[in-house]
């Protein structure tokens, strides 16, 4: 029996956030301030930020998502991300790291952003 398999299945496709944090809503607030230039919703709002660790020595780890592969801005939004929230009081280093994994879709945008443009 292949137990790689078994300790897999059930393993969220996001890993949870340090949402007890008392950190985590500063760095989400950080997060809303980056936009994608060419969507007017802040990329948090947008679901592309999938995990905000925070380790107790203030090291905050960011998975994020685009909202496609070959969106103009790859390179540089992780560095975005990592300018607004390395500034906050108790964070010591920032690591921001891109993923494909699950996709990004539609269906994580917040209803703000859809709102905002139009889906709803």
């Amino acid at each position: 029996m292949d137990q790689s398999k078994d300790m897999l299945e059930g393993t969220p496709l996001i890993a949870p956030s340090s949402t007890d944090h008392p950190l985590y809503d500063a760095v989400v607030d950080a997060c809303r301030t980056v936009y994608d230039p060419e969507i007017p919703v802040n990329i948090y709002e947008l679901g592309l930020i999938y995990t905000i660790d925070i380790a107790d020595d203030g090291a905050v780890r960011v998975i994020m998502s685009l909202t496609a592969p070959g969106c103009p801005v790859a390179g540089e939004m992780p560095g975005w991300v990592a300018d607004a929230v390395e500034p906050l009081p108790g964070v010591k280093t920032v690591d921001v790291e891109l993923t494909w994994e699950p996709p990004w879709g539609m269906e994580m945008m917040s209803d703000e952003a859809r709102l905002e443009l139009g889906f709803m």
